[in-house]
C-alpha cells in the first residue's frame, strides 16, 4: 500500500496537471493541509481559486466541502445557520449547522475581508481553535484547511488580525504563457482522481510534526528575521513559530527525512505582508542561503578569465611568463577570499559542499598556472 506521503504526491502531481501556473500555489495548499494552517489567495476573479479549493477537498475522502461569497451584506446565517427555534423555546440560542462552515473539512471564503466584524470574529475563533461557540455549548469543528480569496489587502486595523491568521500568502494571475493557454483551452474532465482518507491525512500529520528541525535551519531563519527586520518587513512572532511547522510539512512533502535549508525559500509565501514585498523576501532569503555561493561562482569566472588571460597568444616567452605571475598571484588572493567565504559560512552552519567544488575547480587553474612558470 503507498504511504501518506506517496498519495499526497500523487495529488500534487495530478493537480499540477489541472491547474496550470499553480505549482507554488499546489503546494502550498498540500503543505497548508499537513500543517493545519490556512491560506489567503490574492488575485483576480477566474483564476481557479475557488476551484482548486474544491478540487483539494475531493481528495479528501469523506471530507465535506462549504463555500461563500462574503459581502458586507452577509449574515452569520448564511456561514453559520439558522438560528433553532426549538432549542429558542428552551433559551438557548442555537444555530443549525448542517451543511454549514462548521461542520466543513475544507472551505473557500471568497472576499473574506468584506464580512461584518461579528461574523469575521467567529471565523477568527473557528480558524484558530478550531471551535465554535454554539449556544451553551462550544463545539470542536472538523476544520482542516480554511482557503481564502480576496482582490485586495485589508486596511482597516479590525481586520488585519485576521489577514495575519493565514500563514500562507499567494498572489495569482491568469494564464501568461501561450502554450499553457492553449493547454487550458483543450482541458477534458479528470476520469479519476487519486484520494487520501481522513485517517492518512492525520497520520501524515503525525509523521510530518515528527520531523526534526536541525540547529542550522533555526538559526538560519533568525538570520532571515534579522535582515527582513533590516528592511522594515517584519513578521509576527505567532508567524515565525508556525512557519517551523511549516517547514516540517514541506520537507515531509519533497521526502526529507528532516527540514532543512532546502525548504526555507517556501517562507516566500509566509513572511510578506504586501505583495510589494514578495520579491524583496524572495531576494533575502536566496542571498542568506546561497549568496556565498553566488559570490565564490563569481570569483570562478575571475580565474578563468585570468587563465584565458596568461594562455592567451604572447610575442615572447618573456611576456608569458610575466602574465603568468600576474595570473597566479591574483588567483592565490582569490583563494584567500574562498577561504575567508567558506570559514563564515561553516561558522553559520551552511552547507559548503558546492562551495568546496567551486575551490577545487580555481585550485587547479593555480596549478595550470604554476605549470606555466
Amino acid at each position: 500500500m503507498s504511504s501518506p506521503r506517496d498519495v499526497l504526491r500523487a495529488i500534487r502531481d495530478e493537480l499540477q496537471q489541472v491547474f496550470l501556473e499553480r505549482n507554488e500555489l499546489i503546494d502550498g495548499a498540500l503543505v497548508a493541509l499537513v500543517a493545519a494552517q490556512h491560506v489567503l489567495v490574492i488575485g483576480p476573479p477566474g483564476t481557479a481559486k475557488s476551484m482548486l479549493a474544491d478540487e483539494v477537498c475531493r481528495r479528501i475522502d469523506g471530507a465535506a466541502y462549504f463555500q461563500w461569497l462574503l459581502t458586507r451584506f452577509t449574515t452569520p446565517e448564511e456561514l453559520f445557520g439558522a438560528v433553532s427555534l426549538k432549542a429558542l423555546e428552551q433559551d438557548d440560542y442555537r444555530r443549525l449547522t448542517t451543511h454549514k462552515l462548521p461542520e466543513a473539512h475544507i472551505a473557500f471564503l471568497d472576499e473574506v475581508f468584506k464580512a461584518s466584524s461579528s461574523i469575521l470574529n467567529t471565523i477568527l475563533t473557528l480558524i484558530n481553535e478550531r471551535r465554535f461557540h454554539n449556544g451553551r455549548e462550544v463545539a470542536d469543528v472538523p476544520l482542516l484547511t480554511l482557503f481564502a480569496a480576496s482582490n485586495e489587502l485589508p486596511e482597516d486595523d479590525e481586520l488585519l488580525a485576521l489577514h495575519d491568521r493565514f500563514l500562507l500568502r499567494f498572489v495569482v494571475d491568469y494564464v501568461s504563457e501561450d502554450f499553457r493557454f492553449l493547454k487550458l483551452l483543450q482541458a477534458r474532465p479528470a476520469t479519476s482522481r487519486t484520494t487520501l482518507s481522513l485517517a492518512d491525512l492525520r497520520a501524515a500529520r503525525v509523521e510530518a510534526e515528527a520531523l526534526p528541525v536541525p540547529a542550522s535551519v533555526l538559526r538560519a531563519i533568525a538570520d532571515i528575521r534579522r535582515e527582513l527586520g533590516r528592511k522594515s518587513i517584519v513578521a509576527s512572532d505567532r508567524r515565525w513559530a508556525q512557519a517551523v511547522g511549516l517547514l516540517r510539512a514541506h520537507a515531509y512533502l519533497a521526502g526529507r527525512a528532516a527540514a532543512s535549508e532546502q525548504d526555507l525559500p517556501f517562507l516566500e509565501h509566509v513572511l510578506w505582508r504586501d505583495p510589494a514585498e514578495r520579491s524583496q523576501v524572495r531576494d533575502t532569503i536566496r542571498e542568506l542561503l546561497s549568496g556565498y555561493e553566488d559570490e565564490v561562482q563569481v570569483l570562478l569566472f575571475q580565474s578563468r578569465e585570468l587563465r584565458d588571460y596568461a594562455f592567451r597568444e604572447w610575442d615572447s616567452g618573456e611576456l608569458r611568463t610575466r602574465a603568468a605571475v600576474e595570473a597566479h598571484t591574483k588567483i592565490r588572493n582569490i583563494l584567500g577570499k574562498v577561504d575567508a567565504i567558506l570559514a563564515q559560512a561553516r561558522s553559520g552552519g551552511r552547507p559548503v559542499e558546492r562551495v568546496e567544488a567551486l575551490k577545487h575547480e580555481i585550485v587547479q587553474i593555480q596549478q595550470e598556472m604554476l605549470a606555466r612558470l
